[in-house]
């Protein structure tokens, strides 16, 4: 059994990145990948965006916060590949930039926006346009606005994935606190003791100690199995249906194939996030927790969490 808890799984990357408690871990991730940004204070944001008209669609984060500034950062984890990952993120930007509009005269001067996705895949090569093979195989890739002639044109607006598959350093490799951080991410359940280069690093320790299952509550650790057994059995559905829809696809030429494997990917990695948000929501009824806990936790609506409550 893990001594820690598994951070690709939504309860422990908000347990050690979402919780007020624990914000000086966050604060110290966004200094290690935005240097320039130098944050001193975060205040964490409700995560749900509503749209301006019925007709469209909310956007729910995992994290969202501002800094002492105002300048905004989402940060999503994305476990299972989605082909639409970059796009969803750019329209999740347009919630904190038309939320700044003010009313009455305004100058439209608005603070810096900073999308973050850590993801526990690869991009496809459709991702990947005009770029060699060794930028593919980079950890950060930083989208930034720019004019024809590859010149920066605007700074508020960031895009930053983390590619984690392509981060394969050692603890002995580790150069930077990104690098640090992203050997944290990375490797935290399979640790079996602190690492030598965490061991007098406060931050660190302090996040190791968060993540110990022993630690743990009862009641947490009932929530944190479920939402990790739902990952698990709805990430197996995902890889079936793909590989059912490939087979059948083989039927009908390779091309197709493709296309219907690719297709039954998508949709079951959007059902595999909302059962897994369902099986949390359940255990954390079950075991007393208010419906405005609950939607904390999972980035719920309120109206979702009754219906399982009726």
């Amino acid at each position: 059994m893990a001594k820690y808890i598994d951070i690709f799984t939504d309860y422990g990357f908000k347990k050690i990145f979402g919780e007020e408690a624990n914000k000086n871990f966050l604060i110290d991730f966004l200094n290690s990948l935005l240097p320039d940004a130098h944050i001193k204070d975060l205040t964490f944001k409700n995560t749900e965006q509503l749209p301006v008209t019925l007709i469209e669609r909310k956007a729910v984060y995992d994290i969202y916060c501002e800094n002492e500034l105002g300048e905004k950062f989402i940060v999503e984890l994305q476990k299972a590949k989605q082909n639409y990952f970059m796009e969803r993120t750019i329209y999740y930007s347009t919630f904190p930039i038309s939320g700044q509009a003010l009313k009455g005269e305004w100058d439209y001067n608005l603070k810096a926006v900073y999308c973050i996705g850590i993801l526990d895949f690869k991009f496809s090569p459709d991702n990947y346009r005009d770029t060699n093979e060794a930028e593919m195989g980079e950890v950060v890739h930083t989208h930034t606005i720019k004019n024809q002639n590859n010149r920066q044109v605007y700074d508020k607006l960031t895009y930053i994935y983390l590619e984690m598959p392509n981060f394969c350093k050692e603890e002995h490799e580790l150069k930077t606190r990104l690098d640090q951080w992203l050997f944290f991410i990375k490797n935290l359940e399979t640790f079996t003791v602190i690492p030598e280069i965490f061991k007098n690093d406060g931050v660190f320790i302090e996040a190791i100690e968060k993540a110990e299952l022993s630690k743990m509550s009862e009641e947490a650790k009932a929530i944190y199995f479920a939402g990790l057994k739902a990952y698990r059995d709805n990430y197996s559905i995902m890889k079936t249906a793909m590989s059912e829809g490939m087979e059948k696809g083989m039927e009908k030429g390779m091309e197709k194939g493709i296309e219907k494997g690719e297709a039954n990917k998508e949709k079951y990695a959007d059902e595999k996030v909302k059962k897994e948000k369902l099986e949390i929501a359940k255990n954390c009824l079950k075991n007393g927790l208010s419906i405005d806990m609950t939607v904390k936790l999972t980035g719920l609506s309120e109206h979702e969490i009754k219906d399982i409550a009726m």
